[in-house]
């Protein structure tokens, strides 16, 4: 569903807003806690329902795998598409995995601070929050998120918030540069310049959109850790996206570009099909250095590295987020599957190439590169029948009955190689998913555009590494060194 456009007089009606200055920058290291949603199978005590429970569970893994990767080949198709719309110690917030298959984190925002949720992206660079009591979401009923419940900030409750000028740099940042002959034309015609704001935003998503103006707030991680002057939107219309984005991406407006980290780490729970409250760390280090490489060659205990590629430099593209890695090779149980070169470098048209991104769920290849992989999974799994019927309830490709095997199934590993030696062996759980009862069916949790699921995308990364394939490895952003590092790990947090 399309969101019409905002009522632009109307969102810049509600803002009454006080103007003061912030705090300093704080100098220690923070860590958040990341969590995902997991949606909450409904369950009954009733003894008829105990005795179709069965029945029941497959039904609903079938249903929620789907949604996953309807929501994870929209996103593919969201990020294949070109159009944008001083201190050494880390800071560490918790991070919960959420059931629409993001990971979120709390942040305070404002005068005195507000606190919101934000799912965590590393595929975008905005940061936004659900604004205003006005704040409306549609279609954001998802199992354990309630649309009424969505913590919203208040402008008018915080002494730090500010409109953006049209003619502040940071405009620019969304806008690009052309936004400021815009407010030179509109001044020139009479206007008022010294009220005129950036134009409002409108944002789409893979499954949804949201739309807003700029606030210049201040990011609070406790009293005396507060980065002032944060450019982030207040949103006040939304479809599907039923808690902010903080976009951890390669843009000017990103957090991690706003708060000039050296790096940035996570590790992301194993994902289950229940609600938790457990989480893992997402760590921030801040007091980036002049430059690339200027930090020196510091590398974590464990953990393999893989250079960035450069972004295709398409004026105004979005492609400029996104963490891009060289893919040499994806092997199946050893043995490397023949990958055209053109799906692993990416062209000056941005098509091609692998890039890795929080906010996917299942990992997106393009189906001649999931074609060699399944073809290669095939052939080592020959004494094992093809599960068509899951396949296609599930939107995932291949599926393989299993049942009756007990602990006799073997399965090839999976792993990725790239530049640098780096390797990424997927252990079963990061690439297999079990549907059923007693486990019957595996599949494949990678999807691709000839699923039935969604349209047939094109263009654009032709590998987007998702958040299901990363969980339980120690995932680290050294933007410093220009480079993505990791390793396996258990995350879970003691």
């Amino acid at each position: 569903m399309a969101l019409p456009p905002p009522p632009l007089l109307f969102i810049s009606f509600l803002f009454s807003l006080a103007f003061s200055s912030s705090a300093a920058a704080g100098a220690t290291t923070i860590t958040l806690s990341l969590t995902p949603f997991l949606p909450k199978h409904p369950r009954s005590s009733s003894s008829a329902a105990a005795a179709s429970a069965s029945d029941d569970n497959s039904s609903w893994q079938s249903q929620m795998l789907n949604l996953l990767a309807t929501s994870s080949l929209a996103r593919a198709h969201h990020l294949k598409k070109h159009n944008s719309s001083s201190s050494s110690t880390p800071i560490k917030v918790p991070s919960f995995p959420r059931s629409y298959g993001g990971y979120s984190i709390d942040l305070g925002f404002g005068t005195p601070a507000q606190t919101l949720t934000f799912v965590m992206d590393t595929g975008s660079s905005l940061l936004w929050f659900p604004c205003t009591s006005r704040y409306a979401c549609a279609s954001c009923s998802f199992p354990s998120s309630d649309p009424s419940k969505i913590r919203r900030f208040i402008p008018k409750l915080s002494s730090s918030a500010k409109l953006v000028g049209c003619r502040n740099p940071k405009c620019a940042w969304i806008f690009g540069p052309a936004v400021a002959s815009r407010c030179h034309d509109e001044c020139a015609s009479g206007r008022n310049c010294s009220q005129q704001t950036c134009p409002p935003y409108i944002i789409q998503y893979g499954s949804g959109n949201t739309a807003g103006v700029l606030l210049s707030e201040t990011l609070s991680f406790s009293e005396d850790r507060k980065v002032p002057n944060f450019l982030a939107g207040c949103s006040l219309f939304s479809t599907r996206q039923p808690a902010g984005i903080a976009g951890f991406g390669r843009g000017s407006e990103s957090l991690p570009s706003q708060m000039g980290l050296r790096r940035f780490s996570y590790c992301l729970l194993s994902r289950r099909f229940d609600d938790t409250s457990a989480s893992s760390d997402l760590v921030l280090y801040p007091g980036r250095a002049s430059g690339p490489g200027s930090g020196g060659d510091r590398k974590t205990d464990g953990v393999v590295y893989t250079p960035f590629r450069a972004n295709p430099g398409l004026p105004g593209s979005a492609f400029k987020d996104y963490y891009y890695i060289s893919l040499r090779k994806v092997l199946v149980g050893g043995k490397a599957v023949k990958v055209p070169h053109r799906y692993l470098v990416p062209g000056a048209d941005g098509n091609g190439g692998a890039i890795v991104d929080s906010g996917s769920t299942f990992t997106f290849m393009e189906r001649p590169v999931l074609d060699a992989v399944a073809e290669e999974l095939e052939r080592q799994m020959a004494n094992y029948s093809r599960a068509k019927g899951v396949e296609a309830r599930t939107g995932l490709r291949p599926c393989f009955n299993v049942s009756g095997r007990g602990d006799a199934v073997r399965v090839p590993e999976l792993s990725l190689q790239f530049k640098g030696g780096a390797r990424m062996a997927l252990p079963l759980e990061n690439y297999l998913v079990l549907v059923g009862e007693g486990s019957g069916v595996a599949c494949v949790a990678i999807v691709t555009d000839d699923a039935p699921i969604g349209p047939e995308v094109s263009g654009g990364p032709a590998v987007i590494l998702g958040s299901f394939q990363q969980q339980n490895f120690f995932v680290e952003y050294d933007l410093e060194n220009e480079r993505l590092g990791f390793r396996k790990q258990n995350c879970k947090v003691e």
